[in-house]
């Protein structure tokens, strides 16, 4: 594995376990990480953007980990990484990564200065989906003598950031490239709601439509003597889509590395739940009583986990159901009152992105042994 950065570990207080020790000694709740389930994640999404020749830019905003993402590139090929916010993205370029995009807009004048400033270290890419962006990101840019590198996007289908028509991208694009300070770098076309579609021929046809816009897009800026050195979106439910059109080169899937119970309840082409990838993340929690006749409550409550997303699902326990969580705990219903004071159970959480954001520190485990910790390093950098 990849030698972490342990700055903490090293102290030797406010951590969850140490390498060595056994799964069922971890101080919960615990965020951990199946080491096997991830590192075949990452070979599979590795696989599958070579056999499209495509590009992986792997999300970093769904782990926030130094570590993941070095491992990501290393050993999953992915020529760089995405973040949302410039905070974000500070963190992983102090810690030498060189291609970073902000999948977002950055609008903030202050924001835009400290994006300006990374630039004098890392090639750093953004959004743009406002002609008035333009000239602040410029004004910026030629102040500390960099290059940002923008891309216009394109709202297909998520309904929050972008244009709305491939006219509006051509025009946008060709600002973009007049824009002294910027560089165009191409397009923007994530669809996020299709990502959670639960048929697969949904989700199918939501990426069919989009790739029209964004084809019309890129024949209209060809036209304009424009090409698209990336043209970017497809998340974990949809990047074998996007991935095989031919049009985008560029894939952007975070969640794949770990899974979450949203993820895991897409269905595949034969009507499987299933999307290629394992559930490799959980969280790690301890019964904590055992009282009441045919129901258990554990440590894990809100403070661990989110629920935007749904109640977290109990890994291989088929009898248990998750009935309710509140700040410190989480009700399981155990109708054979199997459970025993102490006993550990892996949650599978609804939604890993704002999940990790709650913890400090990765637990990797392989075979019920601690390996090692990666910090959870840009946890909170949400400016």
């Amino acid at each position: 594995m990849i030698a972490p950065d342990l700055t903490t570990l090293e102290l030797g207080f406010d951590v969850p376990a140490f390498p060595g020790m056994a799964e069922s000694d971890i101080l919960t709740p615990a965020l951990i990480i199946d080491l096997d389930a991830f590192e075949d994640n990452v070979e599979r999404m590795r696989s599958l953007c070579a056999s499209h020749s495509v590009r992986h830019r792997a999300h970093a905003k769904m782990h926030r980990s130094v570590d993941v993402a070095k491992y990501q590139i290393e050993k999953g090929n992915a020529v760089g990484i995405c973040c949302q916010k410039v905070s974000e993205a500070e963190v992983f370029v102090r810690a030498g990564f060189t291609d970073v995009m902000i999948s977002n807009e950055v609008t903030d004048p202050a924001r835009i200065d400290r994006l300006a400033k990374l630039a004098r270290r890392a090639r750093i890419l953004v959004c743009v989906d406002d002609f008035a962006n333009l000239d602040a990101l410029s004004r910026s840019a030629q102040n500390h003598d960099v290059i940002i590198e923008a891309l216009a996007e394109i709202d297909v289908g998520t309904g929050r950031c972008g244009v709305k028509t491939s006219c509006n991208a051509i025009d946008l694009g060709c600002a973009i490239a007049a824009t002294p300070g910027l560089h165009f770098a191409g397009i923007q076309a994530y669809h996020g709601p299709a990502q959670h579609l639960i048929k697969y021929a949904e989700r199918h046809a939501a990426i069919a439509l989009a790739v029209e816009t964004v084809k019309a897009a890129c024949l209209g800026l060809q036209a304009r003597g424009l090409s698209c050195d990336i043209i970017a979106g497809a998340g974990t439910g949809t990047a074998q889509f996007e991935a095989a059109t031919g049009v985008y080169n560029e894939v952007q899937a975070g969640s794949y590395a770990f899974m979450d119970a949203s993820y895991g309840a897409i269905e595949d082409e034969d009507g499987r739940s299933s999307t290629n990838f394992r559930h490799a993340l959980f969280v790690l929690t301890s019964v904590m009583s055992v009282v009441g006749a045919g129901r258990a409550v554990c440590d894990a409550g809100l403070k661990s986990q989110s629920l935007d997303s749904g109640l977290p699902k109990v890994w291989g326990q088929e009898t248990l159901d998750v009935l309710s969580c509140n700040d410190e705990h989480l009700m399981i219903a155990d109708p054979d009152n199997t459970l025993k004071c102490n006993q550990r159970l892996r949650l599978i959480p609804g939604h890993c992105d704002p999940t990790c954001n709650l913890h400090d520190w990765y637990v990797c485990v392989r075979n019920g042994v601690v390996e090692t910790l990666w910090p959870v390093s840009a946890r909170g950098k949400s400016i």
